[in-house]
């Protein structure tokens, strides 16, 4: 959009079909929903005298952005030459976990012989709900984010890689959606559920089986 749909009487003129297969040559699928609410903007969009300087700032950012992803596939491939020097190389057999959430996580929890268990590295995420006893009773509140964001990031996404990737995990978190549970909750407990699978695997320094976690 930004680098060819700066001039919204462009992509007015183009329609939804158009615009759509403008887009597939290009390698991107459009939804045809997005397509007609983008092209109802641009045909509603008003020509301003403006126009011109804003659409030099957006080359501006573009550029920008070109050099961040530079930057960014950089850092990736130094990740990668690092990451099998490391116990976390295991991590990358896992469903939709690769060299980035590998070493994220890695880079989170450190020496892993540190912690005892998983436990104690979910609880260092602040991930755990808070607590309360009142009259010999004990109530789970939310989150108590009481730890490292570093962590509690680098778990959240190890979440994410199982629940989108994995069969048995996200058949678990359908049974949490059926159960009326909200999105923040199977998100924790996808994350808890992939700390569980990560940590034994780099303990045992074993890839990942579908078999032993289903």
């Amino acid at each position: 959009m930004l680098a060819e749909f700066t001039d919204p009487a462009r992509l007015s003129a183009l329609g939804v079909t158009g615009f759509q297969q403008v887009a597939a040559t290009r390698g991107v699928q459009v939804l045809a929903p997005v397509a007609e609410r983008l092209v109802a903007a641009a045909t509603v969009a008003i020509p301003t005298d403006q126009a011109p300087m804003a659409r030099t700032i957006i080359d501006r950012d573009r550029t920008l952005l070109a050099t961040f992803d530079a930057q960014i596939a950089e850092a990736d491939k130094h990740l990668a030459a690092l990451l099998p020097r490391t116990p976390f190389a295991v991590l990358c057999s896992g469903p939709g976990w690769r060299v980035v959430r590998a070493a994220t996580y890695g880079a989170a929890v450190g020496d892993p012989a540190r912690w005892p268990s998983a436990r104690q590295v979910y609880r260092a995420s602040g991930l755990c709900p808070a607590t309360y006893a009142s009259a010999g009773r004990r109530y789970d509140g939310a989150i108590s984010r009481e730890g490292s964001v570093t962590l509690r990031r680098a778990v959240l996404s190890l979440g994410v890689g199982l629940w989108r990737l994995d069969p048995a995990a996200r058949a678990y978190a359908t049974s949490l959606r059926a159960r009326g549970k909200p999105p923040g909750v199977i998100a924790t407990a996808m994350a808890n559920r992939a700390n569980r699978i990560a940590f034994a695997m780099v303990r045992d320094q074993r890839p990942y089986d579908p078999t032993r976690w289903r």
